[in-house]
């Protein structure tokens, strides 16, 4: 059967421990916050998640945590950042063997393919594995660009099942939804963005920062879905200098200390990243705090 997800599929991180191994542990922990607030799926080994720091191996032992935390309550679905073709199809075939339910395809990390190089990769791992696919299209960061045109010419793979689009641009929306109509479920995957993103018709958030306030998150998304556009406005201005954290390129180390000052994580991340310092690092947690210092206060959830 062919999923159709929909609802908020959170971006998680990794926790590590000081010596950056993996603390398996605190990532459940999380994992069991990410579920009790309402989401429909996790997304792990994502950007967020390090996948591209991550060894094969512990790429493997987070979504087997995954899986094994979530018990059947919400999908799994693991990102697949793999450098080559063949390393992409055999981590698609182990992951549904750890019982994910899908993947969220990211392009090559460290070859820039053109259109015809990425739509043959894309459909490789299609064939090669037996998983529904989100296809994560973010031009800004890795530099491959899968516009609505290709998106039409990749709706005949029935395993293509949503798009993650983070290109920045919310006409991409419409743009969407005019060439290939509801033939794949279209998720935001720009947190400063989601509130214009659902206006337009969307059916999901793959959410960054929010999985350090996922209340707060989850409210959000509620309000869109209900129509609620005063108080989704309200409360998207509140958030929107949290959102923000996650369009820059430290975005897993602003998360992460999110993470930190909520209490549902640790700053600690994998080298070559570094936790912020300085200035800098006083800069974001002016922001954090501040946000938490004038948190809403929310209603009971039914």
């Amino acid at each position: 059967m062919i999923p159709h997800w929909t609802g908020v599929f959170p971006a998680c991180t990794t926790q590590l421990k000081k010596d950056q191994s993996l603390d398996l542990p605190a990532t459940a922990r999380h994992f069991e916050v990410l579920i009790e607030s309402g989401v429909c799926g996790l997304i792990v080994c994502g950007s967020l998640g390090e996948n591209q720091t991550l060894d094969p191996d512990e790429k493997r032992a987070v979504v087997r945590c995954a899986v094994e935390t979530a018990r059947g309550r919400v999908p799994v679905v693991s990102g697949v950042a793999e450098s080559s073709t063949g390393a992409a199809i055999r981590y698609v075939r182990d992951v549904e063997q750890l019982g994910a339910v899908g993947v969220m395809l990211m392009p090559p990390m460290s070859y820039k393919g053109d259109p015809r190089e990425s739509m043959t990769y894309l459909r490789a791992v299609a064939k090669g594995g037996g998983l529904p696919i989100m296809i994560y299209n973010n031009p800004l960061s890795y530099a491959n660009d899968i516009t609505p045109a290709l998106f039409a010419e990749l709706a005949d793979e029935p395993k293509f099942v949503a798009i993650k689009e983070s290109s920045g641009d919310p006409r991409r929306i419409t743009e969407l939804r005019n060439t290939v109509s509801d033939r794949y479920a279209l998720f935001t995957g720009v947190d400063d963005l989601v509130l214009e993103a659902s206006i337009l018709g969307i059916d999901g958030w793959v959410a960054g920062t929010g999985i350090a306030l996922p209340a707060e998150n989850q409210r959000l998304w509620e309000l869109t879905r209900a129509g609620k556009w005063d108080e989704a406005r309200a409360l998207y201005r509140w958030f929107q200098p949290l959102l923000k954290l996650d369009t820059h390129p430290h975005f897993v180390q602003y998360i992460k200390l999110c993470e930190q000052e909520t209490g549902l994580g640790s700053e600690w991340v994998r080298a070559p990243r570094l936790p912020i310092a300085g200035e800098e690092r006083k800069q974001v947690l002016a922001i954090i705090r501040k946000a938490l210092a004038n948190r809403p206060k929310l209603p009971k959830r039914k």
